[in-house]
């Protein structure tokens, strides 16, 4: 099996063609003395200043500054004082973009996907490569259209129904 570490162009596209372009690829963590290696399934876009759902709809901010910079980083944040959760930046430097990674593997959930993989802060603002312990990897893995599904995001509606319903989660039929 042929593995090849997603580059920062990778993660040029624009937050809603970069979650479609990510399902079927590997999320990967270094951990303890091996790897945990699972293909994403699901993944959400948060684009730009104008969504209302996106973390930088109120501008720049200490916790959300990582969004601003060049794509390839992850922005991993707290919420509910509980749940990690994991954000690759796609898009240009200074224009704020991210997807959520939702599900990997047999994970479900990105607070259970975070969990499942020892994701914290300390990962927050490193590149995604194998220095930083954590990484995104194609494995050859192809999802045909056929098998995936854009669907409205999730637990998004104190952004309003416009922003709401935008359909801008991918969800996709790993076989």
């Amino acid at each position: 099996m042929k593995r090849k570490i997603l580059r920062s162009d990778f993660f040029s596209n624009n937050a809603v063609k970069a979650s479609k372009c990510l399902l079927g690829k590997y999320i990967v963590r270094k951990w303890r003395e091996g790897e945990i290696a699972l293909p994403i399934f699901e993944a959400e876009a948060y684009d730009g200043f104008k969504d209302l759902a996106s973390h930088a709809s109120s501008g720049k901010t200490a916790r959300n500054i990582v969004m601003f910079g060049p794509p390839g980083f992850w922005y991993v944040y707290f919420t509910y004082g509980m749940h990690w959760m994991i954000n690759i930046v796609t898009g240009e430097s200074g224009y704020p973009s991210a997807v959520l990674i939702r599900g990997a593997g047999e994970i479900a959930g990105p607070a259970r996907l975070a969990k499942f993989l020892h994701v914290t802060g300390a990962q927050n603002k490193k590149f995604s490569c194998k220095r930083s312990g954590l990484w995104i990897e194609d494995r050859g893995l192809t999802v045909k259209n056929s098998k995936i599904k854009r669907l409205p995001r999730i637990g998004v509606d104190y952004a309003g129904e416009e922003w709401a319903k935008k359909p801008y989660r991918f969800l996709a039929e790993l076989d």
